[in-house]
């Protein structure tokens, strides 16, 4: 048995959390350090499961990585079962990268620091174990496990409005764990033997009665929806992201909100097929309502960080018209794209509007105005991002929208997709508007003269997420041939 990499992923973490929680409080600057550099290990790991799977598994659809079954609680045959495919690798690489760097954004955190690093060494374990497990058991504890952090790191170290915020995402997270803890029990009382091994079920799952399909189908929609967050399950989001610390809306809208579209591949498509059959059509008006109403509701925000929390709303949908899409590769993949796209677009965009409030001590955006002459550097990478984010051709957004539109056009109604191709359009209102106003015009010299230039730590915080931005714009088949193998297969499960 080689070295157990996604155990490592999970556990290095937990074993950070620990050392922080043994250092002084007083310590501020050797808790910041190890907790970077503590993170720095799984997201070096990460990368190298992309590395090798790209070379040695691509063309495989089935688990490169896999740990288990070990029996852990035999009396209810749940096993400790962990595995990595092209679905899951893609999304532990970015949740390596973003943890690092969050947690070097978080460098300016000086309330109760050791608490706040603790917290988030323990939320990079839940987002990881979600990524990995092949046991519902395991699934469930690190689906719950990433909920408690997440509370306090809203909770405590947020804005104004902090406890209705964090309250709101606990209640409405815990709402829907309450719909998939139910189907997950139903699926286990209906296996022969009884079993809450994902692949075992996932492969029993389509000979389900059809009245059975539809409900398991539906509560693990709920659960997964919210977190996506669907349209109308959403109303947390902004809320949630407006008064989180920046590094906490980086996470949550960069990863979190993958978590759902994952779930959604890993368990309920392949595992219902008949179910999902029926409802694709209900799936994809959803996502298109999501993408139209995401979008209108950012071109009247005030708050640039509420611009950016209502544009995921709208950049989510996409996720959704092509996961209703179910008959087509093209559109599948592209999920799988955007999934990748907005979590290093959005992330980085949530990382330079904390930059400006850091600064400026507000974020209405009417209060701006010629920010770029001030700020070249600062004003710079905020346009980049801001083109990435409306789908600007050469930019990671135009490859994952231009796949989506392309498959789901050939799957689902001309009418619905023609619509939802007016996100683009309404997104490219919102940003350019957001642009302009922030960036050019005159600058208000008595107000701002004091804003300083963006400094090297933060731009290391957003290089990374340009370069890949860009290189997955510029050169998306590298990233393509990685998850083709496992999303054709995905995609044979859901037709079966």
């Amino acid at each position: 048995m080689g070295f157990p990499l996604l155990s490592s992923l999970v556990f290095i973490p937990i074993i950070g959390m620990l050392v922080v929680m043994f250092l002084p409080k007083e310590r501020h600057s050797a808790i910041k350090w190890t907790s970077t550099l503590i993170s720095v290990v799984p997201m070096l790991i990460s990368f190298w499961l992309l590395w090798d799977y790209f070379f040695n598994y691509a063309g495989d659809a089935a688990m490169a990585y896999v740990e288990g079954p070990v029996s852990w609680i035999p009396i209810l045959n749940i096993q400790y079962y962990l595995g990595a495919d092209g679905i899951s690798i893609p999304l532990l690489a970015l949740t390596g990268l973003l943890s690092t760097v969050s947690l070097l954004a978080s460098f300016n955190i000086n309330f109760r620091v050791k608490e706040y690093f603790a917290f988030f060494l323990l939320l990079e374990a839940g987002m990881m174990g979600v990524f990995v497990a092949l046991d519902f058991f395991l699934f469930y504890v690190f689906w719950e496990v990433m909920l408690v952090p997440m509370y306090f790191l809203i909770g405590v170290w947020g804005g104004p409005r902090k406890e209705y915020a964090a309250i709101k995402f606990f209640l409405y997270t815990l709402f829907g764990s309450i719909f998939m803890l139910v189907a997950i029990l139903i699926l286990y009382f209906t296996s022969e033997p009884h079993s809450l091994n994902i692949l075992e079920l996932r492969a029993t799952g389509s000979a389900m009665a059809y009245s059975l399909q539809m409900v398991c189908f539906i509560f693990f929609f709920i659960a997964f929806a919210i977190k996506v967050p669907v349209w109308p399950f959403h109303t947390w989001l902004p809320d949630a992201h407006v008064e989180a610390p920046t590094a906490v809306s980086v996470i949550l809208a960069g990863v979190l909100l993958k978590m759902g579209t994952y779930g959604m591949l890993r368990v309920s498509w392949p595992m219902f097929p008949e179910a999902l059959r029926s409802l694709s059509f209900w799936i994809a008006l959803l996502g298109a309502i999501a993408i139209i109403y995401g979008a209108l509701v950012s071109m009247a925000q005030k708050d640039l960080k509420k611009l950016v929390a209502y544009s995921s709303v709208s950049h989510m949908g996409y996720c959704m018209l092509a996961l209703g899409a179910i008959s087509s590769v093209q559109a599948i993949t592209g999920c799988m794209f955007q999934m990748i796209s907005h979590g290093l677009i959005t992330g980085a965009l949530f990382l330079l509007v904390g930059v400006l409030y850091d600064r400026a001590h507000t974020r209405e955006i009417a209060a701006f105005g010629g920010v770029g002459a001030k700020l070249p550097i600062y004003s710079g990478i905020m346009v980049f991002f801001s083109m990435a984010a409306l789908g600007l051709p050469g930019m990671s957004g135009f490859i994952s929208e231009f796949m989506i539109f392309v498959g789901a056009f050939s799957a689902l109604s001309k009418i619905m997709v023609g619509i939802s191709v007016l996100g683009v359009v309404l997104g490219a209102a919102y940003m350019l508007r957001m642009v302009q106003r922030v960036f050019l015009g005159e600058f208000d010299q008595k107000r701002w003269g004091g804003l300083t230039e963006i400094n090297f730590r933060e731009i290391v915080t957003v290089g990374p997420l340009m370069l890949l931005t860009l290189w997955i714009g510029i050169y998306p088949k590298p990233l393509n041939d990685l998850m083709a193998a496992t999303l054709e297969n995905l995609v044979n499960l859901m037709a079966r």
